[in-house]
């Protein structure tokens, strides 16, 4: 048998109070000892110990008394394990180290048990993982490891997350392979906002507003005879290059921090190996301490006869290699709306089929605003109505393709002939293929999404997952590069700093820009009830589309506010030019607590559109009429 040693040593000079709790019972927090810390004893504590843990392959946190603590302590003397244990209850500063250990692990009691740097829990956890098999595995792989942490996924929130673990000294892997897709489209490092998402969409957003502003120019004097149209392939050529730069970018980040970078499809053979797979079908394997998932979600087809066949989407949209020319966009999607949005901006003649509504889980009004600017300037909706069958009629670039669609409100049935179809109808999880069966990370099984607690940690306690693959957080780039930051910190640096997951802002870049931020109208309600708010909004007209002679009293403003909290702002919402820019910084405020009031006491700056919350009066409850006669 291994013998268990006790370490002899105290972990600050401050004295603490021991904990008394009844034998039989878990010992707990009683007192808030390291918040009252000045924040250099905290960091001191903090280091002291994760360096028991990480200078340990078992490290248990205990109390001489705690019944639990015991059944931990004979289960690895059982084992013929070593163990470092410190009594918490005969160190001077037992109270300060359970209290860090609480903000490191989110666990309050103890036994609190490592094995290899891997936070294992308590002692029904590690009894648990002991009859799973889990520990002794842990026990098994540790020191012998090939790295400290293997990332799989080569996007935003992976790469945020390995670069953050290389900069604090660890040894990093990043795993990235990319599926191409039924139209055989495949991109570099980077994930899907560089490659076909945020940044190419964006992209071709200005280039629909680039057209725009062209019409507009000659209302502000300027004079040219030649006709002026677009041109495509100059575009996504201009868009891939600039793509091009950025995958190189990141590649070499990655070899300047020192992760090694694989390309290839990383797959859990074991609890703490993958196999590596590239394109060639040659595979390696490769072991780690610790593992994050950062696969992301790839667009979910519709499975009809022809869907995958012809049809498109935005993983194929931005380097298409020909104009899409008449399109059908299927869904109602931010992603959906965009792309109708910018196509129609180009001169296309685009068709919107929408099953139910749009921009589902964003505020329903400012949907509908949104919906009916895009249909007031030349894009068609479809509404109710859902694809049966996808046909090729032409081979080209762009072919033909019909379509056949049924209501979904009885037993209409309408056809129509298209050039291209893109499908943007929601996204799946890339998970299903990982091997996570294996190591017993468990998924939601109807969306492939990976349920974590509010420290980013599957299940299984050595594997972590952050980005699209969580259940119930925000889809967003900037929250996964965010969240994979802080998640590498916290695993292998001085931080217990968490990803706040609230009031994130967000933006469509439809025609009409949306931005956001907090609750909608619909959730504030179910939230906090309808009388206990105020709604304030206004309709309001650019300078800019004045001389142009752009649509009066179509962009709008509101706020949504607890009465009952000093009128504190909980939503935020915008339709107009430059609504992205516009929310980011209000999001701030947001963050600070902003109010009605301190929206009244702030100076706007004119004439711009911003200024409008500044001078928010009409309330929806009061009825009055909220359209604009001047700037």
């Amino acid at each position: 048998m291994g013998k268990m040693s006790v370490p002899n040593r105290r972990l600050a000079s401050v004295r603490g109070v021991p904990v008394s709790s009844p034998p039989g019972r878990r010992a707990r927090l009683s007192s808030p000892g390291t918040s009252q810390q000045p924040p250099e004893a905290r960091e001191e504590m903090r280091r002291r110990v994760k360096n028991l843990i990480e200078g340990s392959r078992v490290m248990i946190f205990s109390k001489t008394y705690c019944p639990h603590s015991s059944r931990v302590k004979e289960l690895f003397s059982s084992l013929g394990v070593d163990c470092n244990i410190l009594e918490l209850d005969q160190v001077d500063d037992g109270i300060r180290v359970q209290e860090m250990l609480t903000e490191i692990t989110n666990q309050k009691t103890v036994p609190n048990i490592f094995v290899n740097k891997v936070h294992v829990g308590g002692c029904d956890r590690t009894f648990q993982a002991h009859h799973s098999g889990l520990l002794q595995k842990l026990l098994q792989e540790g020191s012998a490891n090939d790295y400290d942490l293997i990332v799989i996924g080569g996007g935003s929130g992976g790469l945020s997350c390995a670069k953050e673990a290389a900069i604090l000294g660890k040894k990093v892997m990043v795993l990235d392979f990319v599926v191409p897709s039924p139209q055989g489209t495949s991109w570099g490092l980077g994930g899907t906002c560089v490659n076909v998402g945020c940044i190419p969409k964006k992209l071709m957003h200005q280039a629909a507003l680039l057209g725009q502003a062209l019409r507009d120019s000659r209302k502000f004097g300027w004079e040219y005879n030649q006709q002026v149209k677009h041109n495509w392939s100059t575009l996504t050529e201009a868009i891939q290059n600039h793509i091009g730069s950025l995958n190189w970018s990141y590649r070499l980040s990655l070899r300047e921090k020192g992760v090694t970078y694989v390309n290839a499809y990383g797959e859990f053979v074991d609890h703490h190996k993958i196999k590596a797979t590239n394109k060639k079908g040659q595979e390696s394997y490769f072991s780690a301490s610790k593992f994050v998932i950062a696969t992301g979600e790839r667009p979910r087809y519709l499975g009809i006869q022809g869907d995958k066949e012809y049809c498109v989407t935005s993983d194929d949209l931005f380097s298409l290699p020909y104009c899409p020319c008449k399109t059908l966009v299927v869904g109602a999607s931010y992603v959906a709306l965009e792309c109708a949005g910018f196509l129609a901006g180009f001169g296309l003649e685009v068709t919107v089929m929408v099953r139910s509504i749009l921009l589902r889980g964003f505020d329903q009004e400012m949907a509908e605003k949104v919906g009916s600017y895009m249909e007031r300037h030349g894009v068609k909706f479809l509404r109710k109505f859902v694809p049966v069958k996808i046909q090729q009629l032409e081979r080209g670039s762009p072919g033909k393709l019909k379509v056949w669609a049924k209501s979904t409100e009885g037993p209409e049935t309408i056809e129509e002939v298209y050039n291209t179809v893109l499908l943007a109808i929601g996204r799946d999880s890339c998970t299903r293929k990982l091997g996570l069966e294996k190591i017993g990370v468990k998924i939601n099984e109807k969306n492939g999404k990976i349920p974590v607690n509010d420290m980013e940690q599957t299940n299984v306690p050595h594997v972590y997952a952050i980005g699209d693959v969580l259940e119930g957080r925000p889809e967003l780039t900037p929250v996964a590069i965010q969240a994979g930051k802080l998640l590498a910190r916290r695993l292998f640096g001085a931080s217990s700093e968490k990803c706040d997951y609230m009031s994130v802002p967000t933006a469509v870049f439809t025609p009409l820009e949306y931005g956001c931020c907090g609750l909608s109208e619909e959730k504030a309600i179910e939230v906090y009830k309808k009388e206990n708010l105020e709604v304030y909004h206004t309709l309001f007209w650019p300078l800019e589309w004045t001389i142009a002679g752009r649509d009066n009293n179509t962009c709008y403003a509101k706020i949504i506010c607890n009465k009952f909290d000093s009128d504190r702002v909980i939503g935020f919402h915008i339709l107009g030019p430059n609504a992205g820019e516009i929310t980011q910084g209000f999001a701030a405020a947001m963050k600070c607590g902003l109010t009605k009031q301190l929206l009244d006491d702030t100076i706007g700056i004119h004439p711009t559109c911003g200024e409008v919350f500044t001078t928010l009066e009409i309330t929806k409850s009061s009825g009055l009429d909220i359209t604009q006669k001047g700037c």
